[in-house]
C-alpha cells in the first residue's frame, strides 16, 4: 500500500504551517427573514504567523465580530475557522474554553483588571486559574519588553492608564499563547499612552516572535502593522502590506457613512 506523503508547509491539511489562524468562506448571520442582518458575508482570511495583523473598516462593517469568530468568542453561522491546526468551528464548550485558555490571548480596551490584585499578580492570573506555573525567564523577558519591572507591586488603581494597559499587555503575553488578539486595545488611552502601548505591542511581535490581531478604527494605530485587512458590509474589500499612516487615513476616506467603498 502507498504511503501518503505529507506537505511539511501544510501539516497535511492542505493549509499552510505558517498560518495562525484563518476563516474560510464565514458567515455570521442575526435573526432571520425580514429581520436577518449579515455581518460577515463569506469572508475568507488567514492570519500569518508571527506578523501583526490589524482589521479595519466603518462602524458596522464586522471588523469585531471578524475578530471574535475567529478568537472563539462568537459562533459562526455557516463557514470553518481554525486556530492553528485545530477547526475550533463546532468544538463544544469545554474543549473550546481550554483552546482559548492555554492558546490564545485578549486585549481589551477596558484593562480587565481586578484592582486587589497588584501588576505581578494580575499577569499571571490566567495562570494561576489554570493551575500553571509561569516560564521565568519568559515572564521576566516579557516584563521587561513592556517595562514594568519597576510597577510589579502596584496596583491598578496606583498606575496610570497606560500603565494599566501595559499590565493587560505583559498579562496576553505571559502564557505564550498562538495568538493574542486586540479590540481596539488603546481606545481608552491618550495619545502618548497609547503610543507607548503599540510600541511594546509591535515589539512583542518583532523581539517575542508573538502573533497578533487588532480592530482599530485609528489610522495611526494600524500604521504599526504588517498588514492591514479591510472589511466593508461584512465582506473583505482591501488589504495593505506595510501601512504608513497617510496611507491608511487615504484609504478610509474611499468609504462613505453606510460603509460602503467608493
Amino acid at each position: 500500500m502507498a504511503t501518503a506523503v505529507v506537505d511539511p508547509a501544510t501539516g497535511g491539511n492542505g493549509r499552510h504551517a505558517a498560518e495562525a489562524a484563518r476563516a474560510d468562506d464565514v458567515v455570521k448571520a442575526y435573526g432571520s427573514g425580514e429581520t436577518r442582518v449579515v455581518a460577515l458575508d463569506r469572508v475568507s482570511v488567514s492570519v500569518e504567523r508571527g506578523r501583526f495583523t490589524a482589521i479595519m473598516g466603518p462602524s458596522g462593517s464586522g471588523k469585531s465580530t471578524l475578530m471574535h469568530c475567529l478568537a472563539g468568542l462568537d459562533t459562526v453561522t455557516s463557514g470553518r475557522i481554525w486556530v492553528g491546526e485545530t477547526e475550533i468551528t463546532g468544538l463544544k464548550d469545554k474543549r473550546l474554553t481550554k483552546l482559548r485558555r492555554d492558546r490564545i490571548g485578549f486585549i481589551f480596551q477596558a484593562f480587565n483588571l481586578l484592582p486587589t490584585l497588584n501588576a505581578l499578580e494580575n499577569i499571571t492570573l490566567p495562570m494561576d486559574i489554570a493551575g500553571r506555573k509561569p516560564d521565568k525567564e519568559w515572564l521576566d523577558r516579557v516584563i521587561e519588553t513592556v517595562g514594568l519591572a519597576g510597577r510589579l507591586k502596584h496596583r491598578p488603581a496606583q498606575l496610570s492608564g497606560g500603565q494599566q494597559q501595559r499590565v493587560a499587555v505583559a498579562r496576553a503575553l505571559a502564557a505564550r499563547p498562538d495568538i493574542i488578539f486586540g479590540d481596539e486595545p488603546t481606545g481608552n488611552l491618550d495619545s502618548r499612552a497609547g503610543s507607548e502601548v503599540l510600541q511594546f505591542l509591535r515589539r512583542s511581535v518583532d523581539e517575542l516572535g508573538q502573533t497578533i490581531v487588532m480592530v482599530t478604527h485609528d489610522p495611526a494605530a494600524a500604521a504599526y502593522a504588517d498588514r492591514i485587512v479591510f472589511l466593508a458590509d461584512g465582506r473583505i474589500v482591501d488589504e495593505m502590506h506595510q501601512p504608513t499612516a497617510d496611507r491608511v487615513l487615504d484609504r478610509m476616506r474611499h468609504f462613505d457613512a453606510k460603509g460602503r467603498t467608493s
